[in-house]
């Protein structure tokens, strides 16, 4: 039997996020058949690589902390069941909060106000996977979540 993780990224105006854990490999879907993206991330020994839609994943382990890139954002993780970190750049970026509860998982990208709260049943994953999952959802579907600022 495969593990789903599945909720949803943005509550009732934002979209479902479902993906399989078949061992090490991750694989689903944030948004619809239409508008949606593909996610194929694999967990290795040094972090976690893959793809969302056709934007490149890869953060390792450094320090106790997940760091990377989702796409061209950068990403640091830190926590399993509470999990912390920033996601994007200094001026333009969104602080990420989860909590883990059991199979639950509730958290925020950004602020109370501008920003996303994300709500997914993990089955028996950690929470930092789940907290890994919405990022990557909110970067694939998020239209500011890819901006850079310019130079």
């Amino acid at each position: 039997m495969e593990d789903l993780i599945r909720g949803r990224v943005g509550g009732a105006d934002g979209y479902a996020v479902r993906c399989a854990i078949d061992g090490d490999r991750i694989s689903g879907r944030a948004g619809g058949r239409l508008y949606g993206k593909d996610i194929e991330l694999e967990i290795t020994e040094r972090g976690v690589q893959g793809t969302v839609g056709e934007e490149s994943v890869r953060i390792e382990l450094e320090e106790g902390e997940l760091r990377g890139q989702v796409g061209n954002q950068k990403l640091v993780l830190r926590g399993v069941d509470r999990v912390t970190g920033f996601f994007g750049e200094p001026i333009v970026g969104w602080n990420v909060v989860a909590q883990q509860q059991g199979e639950k998982l509730q958290g925020q990208l950004g602020s109370t106000v501008l920003g996303r709260p994300f709500e997914l049943d993990l089955g028996t994953a950690p929470g930092w996977v789940g907290t890994l999952v919405a990022v990557v959802a909110f970067y694939a579907l998020e239209p500011r979540a890819g901006a850079t600022v310019g130079r």
